[in-house]
């Protein structure tokens, strides 16, 4: 049974603690780092707002296989969110490259499976790298928790015994939004369990997966273990298909929309792989009579607004019962003008970055616009914000009904609208009206109301007086075509093992 032994000697200085991610501020006149002709370091831009501890080895924009940084015969720009300015150019890699990493994750399994145990504000982006520092110290330890079993068959002469082995190799595609700690739950499991992988990051966000290389690299993997394999949104397609469809590979993990993961379902199908995927949500945010207002208000800042509101488990619909219907949204309103800073990502204060990209922007404004045109009111906020095209201000609706683009269809950036609601039953009826069932969020103080509701809520988790809900320790995942499978917690490296059942006769 292989484990990840080289995650916990590696420690917190290998984890390289101030590296925030791909969310770079290039300094005005800055060369642009480009891929070089043989694999190593490429150049580097200068940096503003406080990277001078960056180290130079964790800004790579080669692909990563077998050990190797490799270039790729062409480039694609990564571009800072809130500036549009080009931070750098990466590998973008194809068909060609990504069989090549495959290979050589194959490869590298022979070995691995038999080893023994040994743009976001820079706050947030600082604390996501110690939350996927965490999963990976997690995996390691619950590696040596993979047991077997012993049955006793009715049989006198014979023994059954039942085996957990690796899958295989694991096909690891991963969003921007967390563009660490989605690696590192993924991969801390499948490394844990005795896989290799090969990873393509969001073309958003790919020096995060890049960096993480470089540190698997110093801290001990072998070759072939870990790959990576950036490309564009031109070849994501393609590399995406050949990385799902390929015999060698027997496991897909993918975090994503529904719609994606679909087509990446098709693709396993056809060779009947192992799946485990984290797709869209639509949380309901519930608000009883009983709550209390002000926990309610922070727990729906916290569910809603962080990371920009670019996170699955945003709460998108906040239902809230008739009888403190108006006290809350006062209360919530007030808190979004106190709390909420826009701004660029490195500046003090800011709380609230740019969305990833105009796209993003466009789908709110769509959202505001329609939910205004069908009788909502904009209590607050409601348009793109002054500082650039990628900002939109955080924005509260009330009067929102569910005929509203925003009450079936997940935004993904700063809105919360408000549907009120008279009884327990109907908000249950409303909050389970979705084919996504990923997170879902209600406050009361009715103890008995509090066990109906967590029970009957059609999502994969449930928070109870409580805005922030993932942990390291606790599963994560949805039901309906919110995903199959679930990630972190003791279940989440079963997603990378197989049961052998052993019988063992002639006794």
């Amino acid at each position: 049974m292989a484990t990840c032994f080289w995650l916990r000697s590696s420690g917190a200085r290998r984890l390289g603690w101030t590296f925030p991610g791909c969310r770079l501020r290039p300094r005005a006149g800055g060369p642009v780092a480009a891929s070089g002709p043989a694999p190593g370091p490429a150049p580097l831009r200068g940096y503003a707002g406080g990277l001078a501890n960056l180290s130079a080895a964790l800004l790579r924009t080669d692909s990563f296989v077998g050990g190797r940084w490799l270039p790729a015969a062409a480039t694609f720009p990564v571009q800072d969110p809130a500036s549009g300015v080009a931070v750098g150019m990466v590998a973008d890699c194809g068909v060609p490259e990504a069989r090549a990493a495959v290979r050589a994750a194959y490869e590298a399994f022979c070995s691995w499976r038999g080893v023994s145990a040994k743009g976001k504000p820079l706050k947030e982006a600082q604390g996501e790298i110690l939350y996927s520092a965490l999963f990976l110290e997690w995996f390691s330890e619950e590696a040596r928790r993979v047991y077997g079993d012993i049955i006793y068959t009715s049989a006198r002469d014979k023994r059954a015994l039942v085996l957990k082995q690796p899958v295989g190799v694991a096909a690891v595609i991963t969003p921007w939004n967390f563009p660490s700690a989605m690696i590192t739950r993924k991969v801390g499991a499948a490394l844990a369990a005795g896989c290799t992988v090969v990873v393509k990051p969001a073309e958003d966000t790919p020096f995060s997966a890049l960096a993480l290389a470089e540190l698997a690299s110093q801290a001990g993997i072998p070759p072939g273990v870990y790959n990576v394999i950036p490309c564009s949104r031109k070849n994501a397609k393609e590399v995406g298909e050949v990385i799902c469809t390929d015999p060698l590979v027997s496991k897909i993990s993918f975090t994503g929309s529904t719609t994606t993961g679909k087509v990446l379902l098709h693709h396993a199908a056809n060779s009947v792989k192992r799946v485990s995927m984290e797709l869209g949500g639509l949380a309901p945010f519930i608000v009883f009579d009983s709550a209390n207002v002000d926990q309610a208000v922070a727990g729906a800042m916290a569910s809603k607004f962080r990371n920009t509101g670019q996170t699955c488990v945003c709460s998108n619909r906040f239902l809230v019962q008739r009888g403190i219907h108006d006290a809350f949204v006062k209360a919530f309103a007030e808190a979004i003008k106190k709390n909420l800073r826009v701004g660029n990502g490195f500046e003090e204060g800011t709380t609230q970055g740019p969305l990833i990209n105009e796209k993003a922007v466009e789908k709110v404004e769509k959202q505001v616009n329609d939910a205004v045109c069908k009788g909502a009111t904009i209590v607050t906020g409601g348009k793109r914000h002054q500082l650039g095209k990628n900002f939109f201000e955080p924005t509260l609706l009330s009067n929102v009904t569910q005929d509203m683009l925003c009450s079936h269809e997940e935004t993904f950036g700063p809105l919360a609208p408000v549907i009120k609601f008279d009884t327990e039953e109907e908000a249950i009826a409303i909050a389970n009206a979705a084919d996504v069932g990923l997170a879902g969020y209600f406050y009361s103080q009715d103890p008995a109301q509090i066990w109906r509701v967590a029970e009957q809520l059609e999502v994969g988790m449930v928070g109870v007086n409580e805005g922030l809900i993932s942990s390291v320790e606790c599963p994560f995942g949805g039901v309906k075509q919110s995903g199959l499978g679930r990630e972190g917690s003791k279940y989440g490296i079963d997603e990378y093992l197989e049961l052998k059942y052993v019988c063992y006769g002639g006794l």
